[in-house]
């Protein structure tokens, strides 16, 4: 089987990467008419080399030149390998030093330092160059790396670079195709009679031809109409290759270098990303909060402005935890390395790693905070986990939006979420989307619903409880409706509320013994009696006893609901004797004439119009009577 890594270059202008990639594969990555004109590159190239040992090598060449070291990163990241390329006849340059510190930035582990134009120096200089190149090393992942002299123009020492190349590239692991695939596009370009066409290093997974795709971060979705693998046509690509997808029904100018394609509904783009920052030792000052560089991660370019956590400042070679809130929407994922550039002086001063993609707004000396970056920082997978379910308090959090601000596989998700699952620390209140909640978080939101209750009864003293609809719409917004039905049960197991049909009580009570009910329902009761034929009002009752409406209708409610009152309308309640007396007069009438007026109706009760008309409509409601214009008749039974 064919393992497949990416071999970059990194090093000064003229110092002949260009011409080295040409000698090892014979193919001239200079390919614009400009680069050709001025002799030097300033765009990505690309080849290949296959080595022995079923060996694949995509070759990036990145420009040397200070102006274009946006494309040099962009050319950096997804590399499994680097040939750091220093002149014999010049030796250490500027851009030799800002390319390594890129490198190291973006997390290259591996590479080899090759001495070009060995022609042009005599033997003894050679050596003191080597030396000089094996000090400036000195410290970092080329530590220990092979220093190869070679000249591309003599064709002397390709032999020997192969030959290092292979062995290096047989110690590496080839990237892992488990996952979601993403792709970082480095070109974009028509194609005649194929449409669109993006370039890029396969960071992981597998892509297929028919694959539903999502373009970061415009959203745009399409399809992969067709793949190409190191120039040749192929059904899939895998991780650690360099492909050619043609996107279909995507204009041209849709799709641009810093895009990436993603499978589609799987991420979203963001604004804010927590990160672990380190400032290099060859800063020229400290990084100070709220400093805005430019960030450079896989291909793209986006001004940020630093938060410090916990700091004012970051000396050169200090590192800190940060957050980095972005121009414009990219797509990050926890583990991606970004480089840090200064606007002016235009120079790489720091860079780091993404934590989390999806922080809320932090409070820079958050004690939380810094212990959840912490543990996303040293990659313990299951207290990240725990920790990030913790930190999203009422509102929980999805097994998608895990996947995305943990970086991990679904497959490795899983595993880290078994013990906190099985221990309860962790609970899926929602089966389909996965939903998780904190064990705390959980217990917090069954006591927020059960002072709810609590504070709806002491509003309510006359009822014996909330209904259930209610008291669900009391869940906060930040949390979810779905699990309601959750903290009920638990309430219930816990017997701290009684849960019937559709109301939830508290355990004991009844409405009407809550204590200095009863003495109220009395005085009401009272009142209604005494007033006779005309009771007081629900208005003139409040007076009375000095309560606010709301109360005394409850009162007036539970004593309609035992009998105790009659409601004839939403403020006239009448106790049932002197109502009775009402109804069977009027009913002694109605059947000596078959009909009645309302001056008649005054006539025989002797009531004021206020209570008049309430009541001959509410001997309609009971269907005792029917209005006919002015009169009411007497229906038949």
């Amino acid at each position: 089987m064919t393992k497949n890594l990416i071999l970059g270059t990194a090093g000064h202008i003229d110092h002949g990467k260009t011409s080295l990639v040409k000698m090892l594969t014979g193919v001239d990555t200079d390919r614009l008419p400009e680069e050709k004109a001025r002799g030097i590159t300033i765009e990505l190239g690309f080849a290949n080399l296959l080595l022995p040992g079923d060996i694949q090598l995509g070759i990036v060449d990145v420009p040397g030149h200070e102006r274009f070291v946006r494309a040099m990163v962009a050319g950096v990241g997804g590399m499994d390998m680097v040939m750091l390329v220093i002149a014999a006849d010049e030796g250490v340059m500027p851009q030799t030093r800002e390319h390594l510190d890129i490198c190291r930035l973006l997390g290259v582990k591996q590479g080899i330092v090759v001495l070009t134009k060995c022609d042009l120096v005599a033997g003894d200089w050679l050596e003191l160059v080597t030396e000089e190149v094996r000090d400036f090393v000195a410290g970092s992942f080329l530590e220990r790396a092979p220093i190869v002299p070679v000249s591309s123009r003599q064709g002397t020492g390709a032999g020997e670079l192969k030959e290092e190349l292979r062995r290096m590239a047989a110690r590496i692991d080839q990237k892992k195709s488990d996952g979601a695939f993403r792709l970082p596009v480095d070109r974009a370009f028509t194609v005649a009679g194929f449409g669109t066409v993006v370039t890029g290093t396969l960071l992981s997974g597998q892509i297929r031809v028919g694959d539903e795709v999502e373009l970061f971060p415009s959203g745009i979705c399409t399809k992969i109409r067709g793949v190409q693998a190191h120039g040749s046509t192929a059904e899939t690509g895998s991780a650690g290759q360099r492909l050619a997808l043609n996107l279909q029904g995507v204009d041209n100018n849709l799709a641009k270098r810093g895009d990436v394609v993603a499978p589609r509904g799987l991420y979203r783009s963001t604004r804010t990303v927590d990160v672990e920052i380190v400032s290099l030792k060859s800063a020229s000052r400290p990084l100070k909060h709220r400093s805005t560089l430019r960030l450079h991660s896989a291909t793209y370019e986006v001004s940020a402005q630093v938060i410090l956590l916990g700091r004012e400042s970051l000396e050169p070679g200090e590192s800190s935890f940060a957050q980095l809130r972005l121009a414009h929407p990219v797509l990050l994922l926890n583990g991606d390395p970004f480089v840090l550039r200064s606007y002016s002086p235009s120079q790489t001063v720091g860079g780091g790693t993404i934590l989390d993609p999806a922080p809320p707004r932090r409070r820079r000396r958050s004690l939380e905070a810094l212990e959840l970056l912490e543990s996303m920082s040293l990659g313990d997978e299951m207290e990240m986990v725990e920790r990030l379910v913790s930190a999203t308090l009422l509102s929980g959090i999805s097994f998608q939006d895990l996947l995305w601000r943990t970086g991990l596989s679904a497959k490795r998700l899983d595993a880290a979420l078994s013990l906190p699952l099985s221990s309860g620390k962790v609970m899926q209140m929602v089966r389909d989307p996965r939903l998780f909640l904190s064990r705390e978080s959980f217990q917090a939101l069954c006591d927020l619903l059960l002072s709810r209750v609590e504070a709806y009864l002491a509003l309510n003293p006359i009822k014996d409880g909330i209904s259930r609809e209610e008291l669900k719409t009391r869940v906060p917004a930040r949390s979810d409706g779905r699990y309601f039905t959750q903290c009920l049960q638990y309430l219930e197991a816990e017997k701290r509320v009684v849960a019937d049909r559709d109301q939830v009580r508290l355990p004991g009570r009844k409405g009407e013994d809550v204590a200095g009910n009863a003495d109220i329902q009395q005085k009401i009761e009272e009142m209604l009696i005494s007033g006779g034929a005309e009771p007081p009002t629900v208005r003139e009752l409040c007076e009375l006893l000095l309560l606010p409406e709301k109360p005394v209708i409850e009162h007036l409610s539970l004593l309609a609901r035992q009998g105790r009152a009659v409601k004839v309308k939403n403020d006239i309640f009448y106790a049932p004797a002197p109502l009775q007396v009402i109804t069977e007069k009027t009913l002694e009438y109605l059947r000596a004439k078959g009909e009645i007026t309302p001056s008649e109706f005054r006539e025989i009760t002797g009531l004021s119009r206020k209570f008049m008309i309430p009541l001959l409509e509410y001997f309609d409601s009971l269907k005792m009577t029917v209005r006919v214009g002015d009169k009411r008749i007497m229906r038949r039974r």
